[in-house]
């Protein structure tokens, strides 16, 4: 048997020569070697170099042969393995995996980061790709698709309630922007969709929290009051640390509570302004919604407790908040005026009506979505009733 030899020409190991040597080392039959020639001048000692690093032995020759290269040596990819498969997902995903690609084969001996969040059933929906792709081009841009240029001029009680509003919002998404954020670092990286969405999800938060603080902005007055109430209120969402009670408490009540908000406001916003912002965060947050409620029900097919411990957190988040206030007085009231349109006697009594309406709205949405996680009608109602007086 003839040794096959590799002629690189005049081609540096610091300009590729290793692929071919690499490619011609794996085409080798068992027990051959591999002859190397070519014009570099530091051929010889780069191709010494990238050989030792690989466990290759590198034999002196003479002629136009300038070294034989025998291949052995440890084999840093014995007990390599897979990072499960590309086309799904692990159960489990190992900690030394790390950042790996999904499906890639995983070098042994590399650093493992700690992500809590590793097993399947902790974090995942079936719909979690849909959700993303769907969340990848639904993307908006704060600059042009909320129209501030246009031209409106609102009576001033009118406009200091929507500066109210806005003021009160940008508080409630910036909860809402904390809690995907702090979830997504403890994700591995396996389940790249879940990953994604978080990311997608705190995204879009933060251009609710920019448009919204705009709006607030756009005529030059002050911003409204942040209640201690509200506050503490949010405070309880970023202290949660379990993945699916944090998605419960915030997506499926709070957000989704928010929903029913957002269509109040798009009702009766009083400037196109207004009306786009609240439109476009209403369209970001069903998304939110429709993740968490997607994952809870994957939840409570595999784990017939889950519903326990949501109840659980729903009771314990409301005796944490017995003694806080309602929701922000001036909160309540910009909400009946925006309702009202005007201050005359039947307008603020049309106004407190549709704010009582949106209050029932909030809480047969809250309800519906507890019966779909499982909850009976009686139990659903009563939970729904627990939910914190700020609507987040």
């Amino acid at each position: 048997m003839t040794d096959p030899v590799l002629d690189l020409d005049d081609l540096g190991f610091e300009s590729g020569a290793h692929l071919l040597v690499q490619r011609a080392l794996r085409a080798l039959p068992p027990g051959a070697r591999l002859g190397v020639q070519g014009r570099d001048p530091l051929l010889d000692t780069h191709l010494r170099a990238w050989c030792r690093s690989r466990g290759h032995t590198v034999i002196a020759a003479d002629g136009p042969v300038r070294a034989w290269v025998v291949p052995g040596g440890p084999d840093r990819w014995a007990g390599a393995e897979r990072a499960g498969s590309p086309d799904g997902v692990a159960g489990r995903a190992a900690a030394h995996w790390g950042l790996a690609a999904r499906g890639a084969l995983v070098e042994p001996g590399g650093p493992e980061p700690h992500f809590d969040l590793a097993d399947r059933d902790l974090l995942w929906t079936e719909i979690a790709p849909a959700l993303y792709a769907h969340a990848a081009s639904a993307q908006w841009d704060p600059a042009t698709a909320v129209p501030w240029d246009a031209e409106f001029t609102l009576p001033p009680d009118i406009e200091r309630a929507v500066v109210q509003v806005m003021t009160y919002l940008v508080e409630n998404e910036q909860a809402a922007l904390v809690v995907p954020a702090r979830l997504l670092a403890r994700v591995h990286p396996h389940f790249r969709e879940v990953v994604q969405l978080l990311a997608v999800q705190a995204a879009d938060e933060a251009r609710h929290v920019e448009v919204f603080a705009r709006r607030a902005a756009l005529t030059g007055g002050p911003l409204g009051t942040s209640a201690a109430g509200g506050r503490e209120s949010l405070g309880t969402l970023l202290t949660e640390p379990d993945f699916s009670l944090a998605s419960f408490l915030l997506s499926v009540l709070g957000e989704g509570t928010f929903l029913n908000l957002l269509a109040f406001l798009d009702r009766h916003a009083p400037d196109p302004v207004t009306r786009r912002a609240v439109r476009l965060a209403r369209q970001d947050e069903a998304r939110h919604v429709a993740f968490g409620v997607a994952h809870l029900r994957h939840r409570a097919e595999i784990d017939p407790h889950l519903r326990n411990r949501l109840r659980a957190a729903v009771e314990r988040r409301h005796d944490a908040l017995a003694t806080t206030a309602d929701l922000n007085q001036d909160v309540y009231d910009a909400l009946i005026l925006l309702a009202a349109g005007g201050w005359s006697p039947p307008e603020i009594r049309r106004g407190h009506a549709a704010v009582l309406e949106l209050r029932k709205e909030m809480d047969e949405g809250r309800r519906r979505r507890l019966v779909h996680l499982g909850f009976p009608d009686d139990e659903a109602a009563a939970l729904s009733a627990l939910h914190t007086r700020n609507f987040m």
